[in-house]
């Protein structure tokens, strides 16, 4: 299946005005959907998968349980870090979230060939935070923080954090800065999937707080093209009557993206899959919109637009 096929498939079924057939409109986001190092990823483990040899991948290729199961049907094992421990003279491709060195010096232990689909935008905030780390040991500046803004555990930021051998600091928000010491030089990055708002916020907090004297540097590595669907998914949702929101339960940036949904249209719902709607949300509704997070598929909300389609054509012949 090529990338374009990943992100969409035809539905047979059809919208409001082609041929008067449905009384409900309903609207895809055009700007949901997988972010461009998803998308990447998906396309280097299909080509891989073409050639019939076992590939691995090492943690889910992407937040969302339903492309996760289409790409295993097509052979893609999923592995934790511990099963690649135990790996050898095998091909792992690694996800868009990237990965700390060790991970590359386990594959060339174990004689482990690296798919590497880590997201360009990531790549490079990794090599940022690498270069400060260096600098910092080279000037021996004991008086100096790296502090990295994301969610603790998640695998973009376990991966920078391996760029500085475990040294940089996590924080989830604004509450966390308040326990930073602030009598040492900070350098602050993002996660690229964070709030740019939330960023800012953190940025005030420590320029107010920063002990005279002492250094502070912020650099913002939140990926735009993220960055931007806040107030596109914002727009959208209060554009429609009910939003219904698809998105894997362990996505961080849906769960982001869900809740500025609902902040302006109370009438949201999130779902990972078109056998979740609620066919009574429907009632007295004739505008819904469907959207996602960077880690949903096209083709995943076109079925939950066919399920309605279906529903509301079976109720109409009634």
């Amino acid at each position: 299946m090529n990338n374009e096929n990943t992100q969409s498939k035809p539905s047979p079924l059809p919208q409001k005005g082609e041929e008067g057939r449905d009384s409900v409109s309903i609207e895809i986001d055009s700007s949901s959907g997988f972010c461009f190092g998803v998308t990447t990823a998906i396309k280097k483990a299909e080509e891989e998968l073409a050639k019939g040899t076992t590939l691995y991948c090492l943690g889910d290729i992407v937040h969302n349980a339903m492309e996760c199961e289409r790409l295993r049907h097509m052979g893609l094992v999923t592995i934790s870090h511990e099963d690649m421990a135990r790996l050898h003279n095998a091909k792992v491709l690694l996800r868009a979230h990237g990965e700390p060195p060790e991970t590359y010096q386990l594959a060339q232990r174990n004689n482990i060939e690296i798919i590497d689909a880590t997201c360009p935008v990531v790549l490079q905030l990794q090599r940022r935070i690498k270069r400060q780390y260096e600098a910092q040991k080279e000037q021996t500046a004991e008086g100096s923080s790296i502090i990295i803004f994301g969610k603790p555990g998640h695998a973009e930021v376990l991966g920078l954090v391996g760029q500085t051998q475990g040294h940089a600091t996590v924080i989830a928000n604004q509450e966390d800065a308040k326990h930073l010491d602030f009598s040492r030089d900070i350098y602050l990055y993002s996660q690229t999937t964070k709030s740019l708002d939330e960023f800012q916020r953190i940025i005030t907090y420590i320029r107010q707080h920063i002990a005279p004297g002492r250094t502070f540097q912020s650099f913002d590595t939140i990926c735009r093209q993220v960055a931007n669907r806040m107030p596109n998914v914002s727009a959208f949702a209060q554009r429609h009557q009910l939003v219904l929101f698809v998105c894997g339960r362990k996505s961080s940036n849906g769960h982001v993206l869900f809740n500025e949904c609902q902040r302006v249209n109370p009438n949201s719902h999130l779902i990972e899959s078109a056998s979740e709607i609620n066919m009574q949300w429907l009632s007295g509704v004739t505008s819904i919109g469907i959207c996602g997070a960077t880690s949903t598929p096209k083709w995943l909300m076109e079925e939950c637009r066919d399920a309605i389609l279906r529903h509301t054509e079976s109720s109409r012949k009634e």
